[in-house]
C-alpha cells in the first residue's frame, strides 16, 4: 500500500507502516525528527496529495480548533453576549478568521480523492462546526499508562480496536491545584520554546500507531525487518 501520513513530523505512524512493509511517507512543513528524511516530504500536504495514495493518516494542527482555543475567540468582557454580538479578542483579533481556516482545511483533507482517510484531533470545534467524530480513543487501550482523549473521522476505515488496556498513567499536580498527565507536564518541562511544546504534545503514542498499521491495512507476512534499518 502507498500510505501518507499527513502532518506527522515524528515519523511514528509512518515507521509503524513501514515494519508492515508498506510504502509510507510522513509530510509536514516541519522537518523530520524521526530520522528518515527518505521517507519524509516536507512541504504543504496538498503539494503531494494526488501521487496515488491509498489511504492517508492526517494529524491536522489543532491549535486553532481546540476546545482550549475558545477562550481567545471572544473579547473577554462580552462572555453575556450571544456569541455573534461579541467582539474580537484584544490579543488575538484574527482568532475567527484562523479557525474557520482551520476547519476548512481539515475538511479538505477528509474530502480529497484517496479513498481511505482517517483524521485525528483532541476534543474541540470540529465536533460542533463541522460532524461528530466517528470514535474516541486514549493511549491506555492500546498498552500506554497515559491519557489523551484522541477523536478519529473516518472515511472508509472502520473503528480501531482496543489492543491492551492498561492503568491511565500518572498525573503531575500543581500549586495551583490543577493536575495534567505526567507525559503532558513533562512536555513543558522539556522544551524551551512554544513550538517545541506543541510538538512534543502532538506526538502519537506507540500503541495507537501501532494499532492503526495493523489495523488499516494488509499485513505482509515475509518481512525481514532488520533489513529495514528503522531505528
Amino acid at each position: 500500500m502507498k500510505v501518507l501520513i499527513a502532518c506527522e513530523e515524528s515519523q511514528t505512524i509512518t515507521k509503524a507502516f513501514r515494519l508492515l512493509g508498506h510504502e509510507a511517507f510522513s509530510c509536514d512543513l516541519l522537518p523530520c525528527s524521526g530520522g528518515h528524511t527518505e521517507w519524509h516530504y516536507q512541504c504543504d500536504v496538498f503539494e503531494v496529495i494526488d501521487k496515488g495514495w491509498d489511504l492517508m493518516v492526517a494529524h491536522p494542527p489543532c491549535t486553532m480548533i481546540a476546545g482550549s482555543s475558545v477562550q481567545w475567540l471572544s473579547h473577554p468582557e462580552d462572555k453575556e453576549l450571544p456569541f455573534e454580538e461579541r467582539r474580537p479578542h484584544p490579543k488575538y483579533p484574527n482568532r475567527r478568521k484562523d479557525m474557520e481556516e482551520s476547519i476548512e482545511f481539515v475538511k479538505r483533507l477528509y474530502d480529497c480523492n484517496i479513498e481511505r482517510v482517517a483524521i485525528e484531533n483532541p476534543v474541540g470545534l470540529l465536533g460542533t462546526r463541522w460532524r461528530k467524530a466517528d470514535q474516541i480513543i486514549q493511549p491506555y487501550q492500546f498498552g500506554d499508562e497515559a491519557t489523551k482523549t484522541t477523536c478519529l473521522w473516518l472515511k472508509n476505515l472502520p473503528l480501531l480496536k482496543h489492543t491492551k488496556i492498561v492503568g491511565k498513567g500518572e498525573r503531575t499536580l500543581f500549586a495551583s491545584g490543577k493536575s495534567h498527565p505526567k507525559w503532558y507536564a513533562d512536555a513543558f518541562a522539556n522544551a524551551k520554546t512554544k513550538q517545541g511544546r506543541q510538538t512534543l504534545r502532538s506526538k502519537t503514542f506507540q500503541g495507537i500507531a501501532d494499532a492503526i498499521a495493523n489495523q488499516w491495512s494488509k499485513k505482509s507476512d515475509n518481512i525481514i525487518v532488520k533489513q529495514l534499518n528503522l531505528f
